[in-house]
């Protein structure tokens, strides 16, 4: 230990999620953002945690990816649409050097060359084999969900079991690890979430700061169970991205929002929240990376004292987790990265021990049982962006789709020989697409919710049309149906309808 340790761990939690994109529109929404994603955030945060693994270190961060984010990592249809879309980066990094901007156009040209290079030696074979290789390596503790990330304390038990130990499954297929610990959809909970988790072999889940009344200093097990849930520190969190403040707004960082409309690229920094975007000065990366490293040393201090003060107050060591979207590295905030790679070597050499969600279970950051209520991360850490007065639209055709996909598997099942049934499976597979969580966030945060409604709408139009050709007796027209959709719709290719639990 070095002489400059400070008690307890520090654990950094990442969350990979979006939905499912593919087949359904490419801008301003749909495919491109997954590949804007794809490119800022997925690409060099796996260069990041490749490079710290090289150089032996372990445990660096528990790691999150949805069952519905690693099957667009995996899709021919998004692996082939990706390199086109990487090299038509290229290009447009080119036509910006000679449109008057070479400064932007050689920079955006040499990141477009790296992603390029990256993506063709490691990703053309799909994201599997490259977290496949941080997960066996040690790297990062892998951490799952269910499958299309519903928003699980309004869903139906059946389905939310189904969801659960379905995307449980599709890790160990893409993997060969099966999660113990998950981010829960939104960090939503209700009571009894935690039966079902342990039923499925989880041990432990996130939940946001406020569900354990703020103090997150150590995984409490929920209700009777041995479950523990590991709450967000949200002091610490806050120091990076928080609802009024954070790095990614200090004005020597690459602003998010400001476009060249004749490139889409972003030639301009932060320069001042209140500067409009014609008015904002040019980005600078080396001013950039000196920002970064004032805002390491930030973090690490802020990480040493919270560590300190939250055992001092404890009396044991303390536990202090700070948990984020993964896409905010890179895609929201560019310089992300650079500042991940540089906080996960200067955090031990301050002193500070990291590890694992699961490391600190195994190393007994645990403390008394919690009697774990209502809850998610969203805005009032309650249910308001899912089940809002603005979103009871959704939560009604939720309710409907649910109803009537399940009622109608029940009548197959009931009339069937036992073996697989595709028309069953795309039913299913609808219906789970329809009650994504990101449609009513979409909505509730004014964030493309025209989008996210005819989302929702398609795939409960896709359950209504299937179901009434079965309940018609028309099995060809259903097959076609069924059929059809699966080309649009054709994630998780091993979902079998004969595995969702039957009626109680």
């Amino acid at each position: 230990m070095s002489d400059n340790a400070v008690p307890g761990q520090f654990t950094l939690v990442l969350h990979s999620h979006l939905p499912w994109l593919a087949h359904h529109g490419r801008w301003p929404v749909g495919e491109e953002w997954l590949y804007q994603s794809w490119a800022a955030s997925y690409l060099p945060v796996a260069r990041v945690l490749r490079n710290l693994a090289a150089e032996g270190r372990s445990h660096l961060l528990s790691f999150g990816i949805t069952p519905v984010l690693a099957a667009q990592l995996d899709d021919p249809h998004s692996l082939s649409a990706m390199h086109h879309w990487l090299g038509n980066w290229r290009l447009r990094a080119d036509e910006a050097a000679m449109a008057g901007n070479p400064t932007l156009g050689h920079y955006e040209h040499r990141l477009a060359t790296d992603a390029l290079a990256d993506f063709e030696l490691r990703w053309r074979h799909g994201g599997s084999p490259v977290w496949r290789e941080l997960i066996d390596a040690e790297a990062i503790e892998l951490l799952g969900g269910p499958l299309a990330h519903p928003f699980q304390p309004l869903l139906d038990a059946r389905l939310r079991s189904f969801e659960l130990t379905e995307g449980l499954a599709d890790a160990r297929q893409r993997w060969g690890h099966t999660p113990a610990g998950i981010w829960a959809p939104e960090c939503g909970f209700t009571p009894g979430m935690e039966t079902t988790y342990a039923a499925a072999g989880v041990t432990h889940f996130m939940v946001d700061g406020p569900a354990l009344r703020g103090d997150t200093t150590l995984g409490r097990p929920v209700w009777d169970s041995p479950v523990l849930a590991f709450g967000r520190d949200l002091q610490v969190s806050y120091r990076v991205w928080s609802p009024k403040s954070g790095y990614p707004g200090q004005a020597q960082y690459r602003d998010f929002h400001h476009y060249d409309h004749d490139t889409g690229l972003k030639p301009a920094r932060v320069t001042g929240k209140q500067v409009a975007g014609p008015d904002k000065a040019p980005y600078d990366p080396e001013l950039a990376a000196t920002a970064v490293r004032r805002d390491v040393e930030d973090f690490v201090r802020t990480v040493r004292e919270r560590l300190i003060a939250e055992s001092e107050r404890i009396g044991r060591p303390a536990l202090v987790v700070a948990a984020f979207d993964t896409e905010l590295f890179g895609h929201w905030w560019h310089e992300g990265p650079q500042w991940l790679e540089q906080v996960l070597r200067a955090l031990p050499e301050a002193g500070v021990t990291v590890g694992t969600l699961a490391d600190a279970r195994d190393r007994g950051y645990v403390g008394e049982p919690v009697q774990l209520a209502d809850s998610s991360w969203g805005s009032g850490k309650d249910w308001r962006v899912w089940a809002g007065d603005q979103v009871q639209d959704l939560v009604e055709l939720n309710a409907e789709v649910v109803r009537l996909a399940l009622d109608t598997l029940d009548k197959m099942r009931v009339q069937a020989d036992g073996s697989r049934d595709r028309v069953a499976d795309q039913l299913l597979r609808e219906a789970i697409l329809a009650v994504s969580s990101d449609w009513a966030f979409m909505v509730s945060k004014d964030s493309a919710a025209g989008y996210a409604r005819d989302r929702a709408h398609q795939h409960a139009h896709a359950v209504r049309e299937i179901a009434a050709a079965v309940a018609g007796g028309q099995l060809a027209k259903a097959g076609q149906l069924a059929a059809g959709w699966y080309a649009a719709d054709g994630l998780f290719p091993a979902l079998d309808a004969r595995r969702l639990e039957g009626p109680a």
